[in-house]
């Protein structure tokens, strides 16, 4: 049972990133409005507190003895009862006479600095916000100084309710975005989701199946491409495994079948001495050829397994070539043709391996030409690496058999087979060295002569 993870649906993960998105916005929004009200609020403040100060000054400006002083200015701020709209007013002077509240060390403290400050009072939730200024002295009345404080409690409250409702109202529109993006996303997914379906209903004995592109996404076409084309490689694959099989099963039955007709033959009467020996020879020919068979076939695993060349010589290419024709020599004068080497290149190769290849590319021209022809071996450098190519006349080859000669035992009308000696590797064989140095297999047909060869890097 598979364990759950949402980091596995990707519906969830989208539906993720768009509440993700929804809590920025909504938190920098928040914060913004909730630094735009309190602001706001805190100007209101000090416009209220400025407002009636300029009042309270003016009263005392108005003031020029102690007469006026207690009988009209103390009873008109007492009857104005400050204190039930949130405000509270101290008046300090150093005549006791001219002031008007309860004097604190911290109202001295305010008056002497002058301008915007904070009272933190006994039992009271939050500071006042105060206001302090300085009224120069007129007449019998010294110099004092207004301090108005104004009480934020209820602009406080009303930033609070503020601040809770704009967590309310933000955490519903996170959910609310991801309610809705989960709707997109499970709406924008609907043709993965469909083609998922068309890959759970690929049937592996029909693989010539494919993705159908019709009414998907832009997004998506390169996708199902790539997957069509993944089928496609898979196919050929298949196919050419199949293909591989029937070749197998074809090149061990021959020989197979010789061995079990010529033993049933040897056992059908009393065989003399010679007779007996006649036949152990040609089973062991066959043998020799099953032998053959599957050591090219262990060797091509092997180099599909990522085995690289060991290259432990610098060696002369065209003295590789001379060295191969010595051993091939006898194969030379019975066909009757004429070997032609041009250019030479050095490289740090391995030489077992080099001589394989060109063997079977020799023995492969060899083969495919008649009397009197003329087989060439031109060894070039192509940049950082080295080319050998074989080159004989012969019919043309249809240029759609060219790219499969290589392949393992490719047969086609009209192009060139391997030899028997090679049961149908030879050229796969070449193939795989050219892959294990790195290097590369072409094969031309132009001009009346059929080229064969391949490159190593260097």
């Amino acid at each position: 049972m598979r364990r759950w993870r949402p980091g596995r649906y990707l519906a969830l993960r989208l539906t993720a990133m768009f509440a993700g998105c929804a809590t920025v916005v909504f938190l920098l929004a928040g914060l913004a409005l909730h630094t735009l009200l309190e602001n706001n609020l805190m100007a209101q403040v000090r416009a209220e507190l400025a407002l009636r100060g300029n009042w309270g000054e003016a009263a005392i400006s108005r003031v020029q003895s102690e007469s006026q002083w207690r009988l009209w200015l103390v009873p008109k701020l007492n009857s104005m009862d400050l204190e039930r709209g949130g405000m509270r007013l101290w008046i300090l002077s150093a005549d006791p006479d001219f002031t008007y509240g309860h004097v604190t060390p911290e109202l001295q403290r305010l008056a002497q600095a002058g301008g915007y400050g904070q009272l933190q009072l006994p039992d009271h939730p939050c500071a006042l916000i105060t206001w302090t200024r300085r009224v120069p002295a007129d007449g019998d009345r010294p110099a004092t100084t207004l301090v108005l404080a104004r009480d934020p409690l209820p602009f406080w409250n009303t930033l609070n309710n503020f601040r809770l409702a704009l967590i309310g109202y933000g955490l519903a529109g996170v959910l609310g975005v991801a309610a809705l993006g989960y709707g997109i996303a499970r709406l924008g997914l609907r043709p993965l989701r469909r083609l998922s379906q068309q890959a759970h209903a690929l049937d592996p004995n029909h693989p010539s199946q494919r993705l159908a592109l019709q009414a998907m996404p832009a997004e998506l076409d390169d996708l199902t491409a790539s997957f069509n084309g993944a089928l496609e490689r898979l196919e050929g694959a298949y196919r050419q495994l199949e293909a591989f099989n029937a070749d197998v099963a074809h090149e061990l039955r021959t020989p197979l079948t010789n061995l079990i007709g010529q033993t049933q033959v040897l056992l059908s009467r009393p065989r003399s001495a010679d007779e007996l020996a006649e036949v152990m020879h040609s089973n062991l020919e066959e043998l020799e050829r099953l032998k053959a068979i599957v050591n090219d076939m262990l060797f091509l695993a092997r180099a599909d397994q990522g085995a690289a060349a060991k290259r432990h010589a610098d060696v002369s290419l065209a003295e590789e070539v001379a060295k191969v024709l010595d051993y091939l020599e006898f194969m030379v004068e019975d066909q009757g043709v004429r070997v032609v080497v041009r250019g030479d290149a050095r490289g740090c190769l391995e030489t077992a391996l080099l001589r394989r290849a060109l063997s079977n590319l020799l023995q492969n021209a060899i083969e495919h030409s008649s009397a009197g022809d003329e087989i060439e071996v031109a060894i070039t450098r192509e940049g950082e690496g080295l080319a050998v190519a074989v080159s004989n006349p012969g019919a043309a080859i249809d240029q759609r058999h060219l790219a499969h000669l290589f392949d393992r035992f490719y047969r086609a009308d009209g192009a060139r087979r391997n030899a028997g000696g090679n049961h149908g590797l030879g050229l796969a064989i070449v193939k795989a060295i050219a892959v294990m140095h790195r290097g590369t297999v072409f094969a031309r047909s132009e001009h009346g002569r059929n080229t064969f060869g391949l490159t190593l890097g260097l």
